[in-house]
Order: C-alpha cells, then sequence, then structure tokens
C-alpha cells in the first residue's frame, strides 16, 4: 500500500490551490480562518462559484454533470478547498440527496432535481431526525398517506441544519406500519413552500438558531417525488448515511483548524508551555492517524479492492478531534474566551478587549456549537456498536 501521491496527483493539487486561491473571495476566506459567522449569502455565493466550474458536485461521474474524479483527487480538492478557507460545502444536496436521486431515483427525477443542486441555485435540507427519532431512524412517526397521485403528509422532524433557509427536503417518511420498522418507510422529497410546511428556528447554547423544527400539516407531496419504490426508503437512508458519516470526519478542516490553534496559542503566549504544547502534539498525532486511516481507504479505491468498511470509525474519530480542538483553543486563552455577548457578534464586533485579541471573541460560540458533532449524523455511542459488529466482527 502506497500513501504517497503520484506527481500527476501533485500536479493536479497545485492546479486546485492555484483555481481556488483566483477564485475563492477573500473576504470569505477572512471569515472562516477566524471562524467569523457566514450568512447565507456567503454559504451560497461560494456553492455557486464552484457551481459554474461544475466542481459543487465534485464527487459526481461524468454521466451526471460531474468532473469524474477519483477518489484520490475528491480527497486533494476537498484538502486544497479546507486549506485555503473555503466554507464548507453544504452536503444536503451535492454530498447526500443527489447520489440518491442518481442511484434510486429515475430518469425524470434526475433531469428535474440534479441541475439546481450541481449549480448551487437550490438549497437542501434533510429530514431525518424528530423527536425520539434521532439515532434510531426505524422509529420514525411522520406519516404519509397515499391519496390518488398525492401524499398527505403529517408530522414533525427536529434538528433540520440551516432549515430555516430550505427551499427543498429529502425526508423519510411512514408509509407503512406492517412488519417490521425498516421496511415501512418511504423516501420523499418535499418542496419547502408547500402550504402546510412550518420552519420553527432552535436557538442552541452559542445563540445562533443553526437547527430547525420542521412541522408538516396535511402537506400535499406529488406522488412523482417519491423516490424509488414505497416502503424501500430505509435503503435508500443506508446509501445516503455512508456519505454523510464520511463526510463528518473532515479531516480537511481539522488540519486547518490546528494550524488555527496553534495561533491562537502564539498570540496568548501559552505555545511555549510545554504541558501545553504536549496536548497540541497529541492532538496534531491523532490527526495525521486520521488522515492515513483515509488515505487507506482511498488507496484501496484506487486498486479496485474494496475500501474498508469505517464510515462509522471516521465519524468517531473525526467528531472527537474536532471537539478536541475548540477545547483546546478554549484553554489557550482562558478567560478571554468566555465572552459570548450575541447582539455584539450579530453586529459584527469580533473584539477587542482589553488582554483579548480578536480572535478570542469567536471561540466560545465555536466551543458550544461542536457540543453536538458525537450526536449528529448517528451518536458515537450507536457508531461505537456498529463497528463493533460489522469491523470486529
Amino acid at each position: 500500500m502506497d500513501l504517497a501521491f503520484t506527481p500527476e496527483e501533485q500536479q493536479f493539487r497545485a492546479d486546485i490551490r492555484a483555481w481556488v486561491r483566483e477564485n475563492l473571495p477573500a473576504e470569505i476566506s477572512h471569515k472562516v480562518h477566524n471562524a467569523m459567522r457566514l450568512s447565507r449569502d456567503d454559504m451560497q455565493r461560494w456553492g455557486k462559484i464552484l457551481g459554474k466550474k461544475g466542481w459543487l458536485g465534485h464527487a459526481w461521474p461524468k454521466a451526471f454533470g460531474g468532473p469524474g474524479w477519483n477518489s484520490v483527487q475528491k480527497h486533494l480538492f476537498e484538502e486544497e478547498c479546507a486549506l485555503a478557507g473555503a466554507p464548507r460545502v453544504l452536503p444536503f444536496g451535492p454530498v447526500m440527496v443527489a447520489p440518491v436521486i442518481m442511484a434510486f431515483g429515475n430518469a425524470a427525477q434526475q433531469q428535474r432535481f440534479l441541475p439546481g443542486i450541481a449549480s448551487g441555485e437550490v438549497w437542501w435540507s434533510q429530514g431525518y431526525s424528530e423527536p425520539g427519532s434521532g439515532s434510531d431512524l426505524a422509529s420514525v412517526k411522520t406519516r404519509a398517506e397515499r391519496q390518488g397521485n398525492k401524499y398527505i403528509v403529517n408530522g414533525q422532524k427536529a434538528w433540520t441544519t440551516l432549515g430555516q433557509y430550505g427551499e427543498w427536503i429529502f425526508c423519510l417518511v411512514r408509509t407503512s406500519n406492517e412488519g417490521k420498522p425498516q421496511t415501512g418507510i418511504s423516501f420523499l422529497l418535499i418542496d419547502m413552500k408547500s402550504p402546510g410546511v412550518t420552519v420553527r428556528p432552535t436557538v442552541l447554547l452559542d445563540g445562533e438558531a443553526e437547527v430547525n423544527e420542521v412541522f408538516f400539516d396535511d402537506v400535499e407531496v406529488p406522488i412523482e417525488n417519491l423516490i424509488g419504490e414505497e416502503n424501500k426508503g430505509w435503503t435508500y437512508a443506508k446509501h445516503l448515511l455512508s456519505h454523510e458519516r464520511t463526510n463528518i470526519a473532515d479531516v480537511n478542516r481539522s488540519k486547518r483548524e490546528l494550524e488555527r490553534l496553534k495561533r491562537i496559542a502564539k498570540l496568548e503566549g501559552v505555545y511555549n508551555d510545554t504541558r501545553f504544547r504536549d496536548e497540541i502534539a497529541k492532538l496534531e498525532v491523532d490527526v495525521v492517524a486520521l488522515e492515513m486511516l483515509v488515505l487507506r481507504v482511498l488507496a484501496a479505491e484506487k486498486s479496485g479492492k474494496n475500501p474498508l468498511d469505517i464510515a462509522g470509525l471516521l465519524k468517531i474519530r473525526g467528531s472527537e478531534i474536532q471537539q478536541r480542538y475548540t477545547e483546546l483553543m478554549m484553554l489557550a486563552a482562558g478567560p478571554f474566551a468566555l465572552p459570548l455577548i450575541q447582539e455584539a457578534m450579530e453586529a459584527g464586533w469580533q473584539g477587542n478587549f482589553p488582554g483579548g485579541g480578536t480572535w478570542c471573541a469567536p471561540l466560545a460560540s465555536t466551543y458550544f456549537n461542536f457540543r453536538k458533532t458525537t450526536i449528529y449524523g448517528g451518536s458515537n455511542e450507536v457508531q461505537r456498536n456498529i463497528v463493533a459488529q460489522t469491523v470486529l466482527g
């Protein structure tokens, strides 16, 4: 197994780096490197820039308008974007629902939905979790009853990330109560402008309304918005979740944030503290180990072998690393990391206050926000059970 990049791959990296440097807006990169709030326009602006190049769906095959890159090229693209300070591509459209539409949707659905996802014009949301149905998605209760050529949907989804901006939402809905719970679930695409759809923001500890509740009250959904077969949605959901958990590992963002941690430690005068440097070193070792694990998967795919079935393991390690670097940033800044003045943050204030620089202002918000990473996408406790069964045997 050779984890070194070939000269052709190194040239590919250089080409991507040059393009990103030329096309990534400097003001957006500045916000990302300093953990400042990204607006809807910021996120969608970068998505549209990628879409115009044909790279928003950078993992898509050429048959569906993607670049047709192999797994190594996709990894290099993601790494260069992250290190340059590009916003993370919102996964709900291009990374999650698009592969499901490609694999299980019919030609009409592919022609209808994929272009808007590829261009970044249409904002997608995910409707999986419900109150009482998070890691155990088989227990979803949102109901879709068939009436002629439409479904009538009633129920509630929870923790819908950035759902306040959503234009379409893909949902797991219950269409049957017969047999095992998994056998009665279907996969529906729902227009969020439909009468009966209500979005209610949920304010979190960091003061942000990043997640939302979505309510469906007698929402009419045309039958042609059903993906695949009725009651086969569990199969499609598993296909999607494999993409989500690998994406959550996000080793490239961890590499970028590790460098930010070092910058903060130096600015706060704790970088030369031996015990603090030990913690940074341990984190860096874990980031490199996670990267090696990702590269092992890529090497297997590149050689035509079956990649390791370790999506759950990548999610566990990636999410824990994300929490650790936010904790160390808080520790580096000490008491100057504590202030979290939401009104000031909304006005764009990032400091200064005596003893604490502009880099301190977002730390508490980021720390609180990242408490969720070990829960969403299937809690790490559940993922450990899955890894024990599928990897260890």
